[in-house]
């Protein structure tokens, strides 16, 4: 573990509800980070409310101001290692980011994602779960590559389908653990216990198991 509090930078695009739940986690102790930066790639959200009501630094990149997808990344990186972060985490940022924001902090972004990766990376993945006749869903923290919710999974939680779900009955029931679980996952990375290396993402000094680890707390 590292001797003082590793810094973290969050980026949001809307509620910053996964923010919060990150914040409050490090003023706690229960992460050993601090929060050095919340930055959106939109203006005006509630999440960049929500962090200046904790003391959090803000800023906003709007990509709508960038006339390309590379643009808008070299910029978002600049705003981003201002702040000098040890970790990245993606909390409801709804950008496709492209190597030249991946690559320099490769190993150190981590994202959530609604689905137990492999399976149904990108939009609508209740409904596909569903249409494909799972029996269970869930939600996987992992780390942030080039590929689309590609990079290696570190912590997800299964949850079961009823039989009566419905794509939003089922999206409500993985965001009750979506919270714990992220903030469990920064927790080991920020620790020190999960690692990115050249050989492959390690956890307590062993390999990883290719779908990341089980998460066995509690949902909110």
């Amino acid at each position: 573990m590292s001797a003082s509090p590793r810094r973290l930078v969050i980026l949001i695009s809307g509620r910053g509800s996964n923010m919060q739940a990150l914040a409050e986690a490090c003023r706690a102790g229960r992460i050993p980070a601090q929060v050095a930066a919340v930055v959106s790639n939109r203006p005006d959200v509630e999440g960049l409310h929500r962090a200046a009501a904790l003391g959090i630094p803000t800023a906003v990149v709007d990509h709508t101001a960038f006339p390309s997808r590379e643009a808008f990344d070299a910029a978002l990186l600049e705003e981003v290692q201002n702040h000098e972060p040890d970790l990245v985490a993606l909390a409801g940022f709804m950008r496709i980011l492209t190597a030249a924001f991946v690559s320099p902090l490769l190993g150190r972004i981590l994202n959530i994602h609604p689905s137990l990766l492999p399976k149904y990376p990108g939009l609508d993945t209740h409904r596909r779960a569903l249409e494909a006749g799972d029996r269970e869903a869930g939600a996987t923290v992992h780390f942030v590559t080039e590929a689309l919710d590609g990079g290696p999974p570190i912590l997800r939680v299964r949850v079961p389908i009823h039989p009566d779900d419905t794509p939003e009955s089922l999206a409500a029931r993985v965001l009750a653990w979506e919270h714990p679980l992220y903030v469990e996952a920064v927790r080991l990375v920020a620790a020190g216990r999960v690692r990115w290396t050249p050989g492959g993402v390690m956890f307590d000094g062993a390999p990883l198991p290719r779908e990341g680890l089980e998460f066995t707390g509690t949902p909110l």
